[in-house]
């Protein structure tokens, strides 16, 4: 039996101002309470430790009594403190510090911002737990897909170390899915999704399901 990537979540970036966490734990719940979703990476508003610590005790029992991993972005050392999974880095400069600091607890440590596959490679190199590719650049602009699909198709078919593939529009999950990466992230395509977000994940994971897999 082929194995079919996993679903991840992105959640959006909060915007300036913005009261956060507001309603992101009850559309979390949406989501998950839709189907399987393997992890959830949480974008983080600015603010001192103590304070994000406080934002997140109402969205990590969410996330985590429902079977998902959370992976706070680009918070290494809030991990452990916030009794989250791991950590997303969103650029390879970061890598090192989150290894020294989550590796020793098994705490999972993947990373974006991979513009280069040679890039893309020396992180592999070190040890992260999986490299994303197609994620929204730091200006709000985002890939092509048919970039993104040439760089998971490119990874997934050489490299061990899992890809997590961020798909911009639910009509592509399906074509991302047949390249054989592990793991689909979708962000705003569930969070605006106009049905809400347990119709997007919904979507999402049928599109997964009639995916045709390369056997590897």
């Amino acid at each position: 039996m082929t194995d079919r990537a996993r679903l991840v979540l992105v959640t959006p970036a909060p915007a300036e101002g913005e009261e956060w966490p507001g309603a992101l734990p009850a559309r979390l719940a949406e989501a998950l309470d839709a189907g399987r979703v393997d992890a959830v990476v949480l974008r983080l508003p600015a603010a001192d430790d103590r304070t994000l610590l406080k934002l997140l005790k109402p969205i990590v029992p969410v996330v985590q009594d429902r079977g998902a991993a959370l992976l706070l972005q680009d918070a290494a050392t809030l991990v452990a403190r916030a009794g989250a999974d791991g950590v997303h880095v969103s650029s390879p400069a970061a890598i090192a510090e989150a290894l020294e600091t989550l590796r020793p607890q098994e705490r999972i440590v993947g990373t974006a911002g991979l513009r280069a596959r040679h890039d893309a490679m020396e992180a592999a190199e070190v040890g992260v737990d999986y490299v994303m590719f197609g994620e929204p650049r730091p200006d709000g602009s985002v890939p092509p897909a048919a970039a993104i699909l040439e760089r998971v198709e490119w990874w997934a078919e050489v490299f061990q170390t899992p890809c997590v593939a961020y798909v911009h529009d639910l009509g592509d999950v399906e074509a991302m899915t047949a390249t054989g990466c592990e793991f689909v992230a979708l962000g705003s395509a569930v969070f605006d999704h106009p049905a809400g977000p347990a119709d997007a994940v919904r979507k999402a994971l049928g599109a997964i399901a009639s995916a045709t897999v390369p056997q590897r």
